[in-house]
């Protein structure tokens, strides 16, 4: 009887993951679409202001903020369906973050350069950026070696490829139990 219930547990804390997963999903495919429509605006400005470059930086970010979180949402949906934890989409989602900001510091950047009198603050943010991008090209390349690892080493790690579940004849004991397993193993 104390098999029950701790199936009975385990079953409704698998329950309430799946649907906080969910929920999850639900908020992240929101917010990419309240990201996208924002960038609209941002398109028809850059239409108009074609020869500046500002314009463009910001959309391009924005743009890279939706890829991000769609990335998260593919990440959300392959825990969901298979109930692993998959290390490479977090991977990619730390690449598309570091784009991110090579594009918020070249900007800045610009602006520094753009400012013909260097003051001591000028040059110390200057110095700050050009730190920060190196770090950033650091963990750039620690990330995509980590990838390249991972793929190498490791192929069960990477996404499980998108497969359908149909019903056989007999149903399949282990598919009871636990779903991702079941599905493994055929």
């Amino acid at each position: 009887m104390s098999n029950t219930r701790a199936f009975r547990f385990y079953s409704l804390l698998g329950s309430m993951e799946t649907g906080i997963y969910m929920a999850l999903g639900v908020l992240l495919a929101a917010a990419a679409l309240l990201a996208l429509s924002g960038s609209i605006p941002l398109f028809s400005t850059g239409i108009r202001d074609f020869t500046g470059t500002t314009v463009i930086f910001v959309l391009i970010d924005r743009l890279l903020l939706v890829l991000l979180l769609v990335e998260l949402l593919h990440t959300v949906r392959i825990s969901v369906r298979s109930h692993v934890l998959v290390i490479e989409p977090f991977l990619i989602i730390g690449i598309i973050a570091i784009i991110r900001r090579t594009l918020v510091l070249t900007l800045q950047a610009e602006g520094f350069t753009q400012n013909m009198h260097w003051t001591d603050d000028v040059r110390a943010n200057f110095r700050a950026s050009m730190i920060e991008g190196c770090m950033l090209a650091l963990l750039l390349v620690v990330l995509v070696v980590s990838i390249y690892i991972i793929r190498r080493l490791d192929p069960g790690n990477q996404a499980p490829p998108e497969t359908e579940i149909t019903c056989e004849s007999e149903p399949d004991a282990d598919l009871a139990m636990e779903p991702a397993v079941a599905i493994a193993r055929r």
